[in-house]
């Protein structure tokens, strides 16, 4: 059973940064993904970035240059910078992982609030 555990959410203010921190557990392949998504009060999940086993990342546009992704075998990190009102939302670890078929999985989730 794969399992996601997230911390390092929390409240910060407008300009301020922080570290979110994702650590999967389980049974994992070597052919996998992982990332961020986060969804805010009354608005669809986004993408907020991945990275892939290889090292290949990908952002959502309102986070590109403030956030930074990266990841070390199983646990994978979100360094967010210059955070803004807007980031504030839930942050939910991802893991995407094929064997026969493509798996995915979710952590329990994180807040995340930024103050004016």
């Amino acid at each position: 059973q794969v399992r996601l555990v997230e911390s390092g959410g929390g409240l910060v203010q407008a300009g301020g940064s922080l570290r979110l921190s994702c650590a999967a557990s389980g049974v994992i392949s070597s052919s996998n993904a992982m990332g961020w998504y986060r969804q805010a009060p009354g608005k669809q999940r986004e993408l907020v970035a991945t990275i892939s086993s290889g090292g290949s990342t990908n952002y959502g546009d309102s986070v590109k240059g403030r956030f930074a992704i990266s990841r070390d075998k199983i646990t994978v990190y979100l360094q967010m910078n210059s955070l803004q009102p807007e980031d504030t939302a839930v942050y939910y670890c991802n893991l995407k992982q094929t064997w026969s078929r493509e798996y995915e999985y979710w952590g329990q989730g994180t807040q995340v609030t930024v103050s004016s």
